[in-house]
């Protein structure tokens, strides 16, 4: 597969540009994707050198990616930071759908980067999610948000990620979480017979095997063998590609397919169920905020009520629910996170976050 350049720039300039100019690397390394930009002190985070998107499967670690993405160039690095699909603990990280384990100290070294920085994924959405304009949101829910209240991210990609942000009285704080492998709960009698078709192949069923690429997959393999009809896909792998064809199928018109159409209602309603069960837990009343490529790839879908119906059917609780803001993230907000976290560091004593 071919890297997707988004802005194509002059790697030649950049090494004479990089001399006292502060350049950044931030990376958000997913199971599917890495996302690599170069931003400069001087310019900041409004406006990267160049930004390129390298499928993750086709190397064997981050160093190879990055080698690719500087095309041979001396270009001065300063510092990294790299969004990571996964837990960081004391500098390092195991990619979670991904055989990759990073380190600070092991990618200074590599690179050649004085200081390397990672953090969850999910963190640096939530980092960047203040940052955001009105451009980079479709709202699903205007809600009543109220101020100080905490943030949600909830991100289903190739995994699901969850993280929130903390008002402490001057700031707002991000903070992880690996809510995506509590338990799948299922609301329905359909969804019931989803958990046990999945409790025979996996023994423990997370809402992350529901609410995902893979998940997408798992939920039309449970419905083609429930006895749907199909107009149009017949044999399926476990990929991101098998998700992204089903989902395209779904909303195609005039004529969708059935069962693809089926298998991402009960995703919608999945994932509406879970945002909102996310959203009570931490008592998000400054708003949720759906981010990673799925929410995206299928706005209409988000957006004709069934994910506000499931995210608002708590019982009791559907008023305060019906009043939390609700907006889906149109645009790559970890890169932002990284980049935003990498010039914190540089300008602030701040611990890690």
């Amino acid at each position: 597969m071919t890297p997707r350049v988004i802005t194509v720039p002059r790697l030649a300039d950049l090494a004479h540009a990089a001399v006292g100019d502060g350049l950044l690397l931030a990376g958000d390394i997913g199971g599917t994707k890495v996302a690599l930009g170069l931003y400069s002190q001087r310019q900041g985070t409004g406006a990267p050198l160049v930004e390129t998107e390298f499928p993750s499967a086709d190397y064997p670690n981050l160093g190879s990616v990055v080698r690719e993405f500087l095309g041979g160039q001396k270009v001065r690095i300063d510092r990294a930071s790299f969004a990571v699909a996964g837990p960081v603990i004391g500098g390092r990280a195991q990619v979670t759908n991904l055989p990759w384990l990073l380190s600070e100290g092991e990618l200074g070294e590599e690179l050649q980067v004085r200081s390397v920085h990672l953090l969850n994924d999910l963190v640096a959405i939530a980092r960047a999610v203040r940052e955001l304009k009105a451009a980079d949101l479709h709202t699903l829910n205007v809600g009543a948000p109220v101020p100080g209240g905490a943030i949600a991210v909830v991100a289903p990609g190739t995994g699901l990620g969850e993280a929130f942000l903390v008002w402490d009285g001057a700031r707002y704080q991000p903070y992880p979480s690996e809510g995506g492998h509590a338990d799948f709960a299922p609301t329905s009698k359909l969804e019931a017979g989803l958990l046990a078709y999945l409790l025979r192949e996996f023994g423990h069923v997370s809402v992350e095997r529901v609410c995902s690429g893979p998940g997408i997959v798992n939920i039309y393999r449970y419905l083609r063998a429930s006895g749907y009809p199909s107009a149009a896909i017949q044999e399926l792998g476990a990929g991101p590609d098998s998700a992204r064809s089903i989902s395209e199928a779904a909303l195609r018109r005039p004529e969708p397919d059935p069962l693809s159409a089926e298998a991402l209602e009960l995703f919608v309603s999945v994932l509406g169920a879970e945002a909102g069960s996310f959203a009570l837990k931490v008592l998000s009343k400054g708003g949720m905020y759906l981010a990673g490529g799925i929410p995206m790839r299928i706005l209409p879908a988000l957006s004709e009520g069934r994910f506000m119906r499931a995210f608002a059917a708590k019982g009791r609780m559907r008023a305060l629910l019906s009043a939390i803001p609700v907006h889906v993230v149109v645009r790559r907000a970890a890169l932002l996170g990284a980049a935003l976290r990498g010039f914190e560091l540089a300008t602030s004593r701040a611990a890690p976050a």
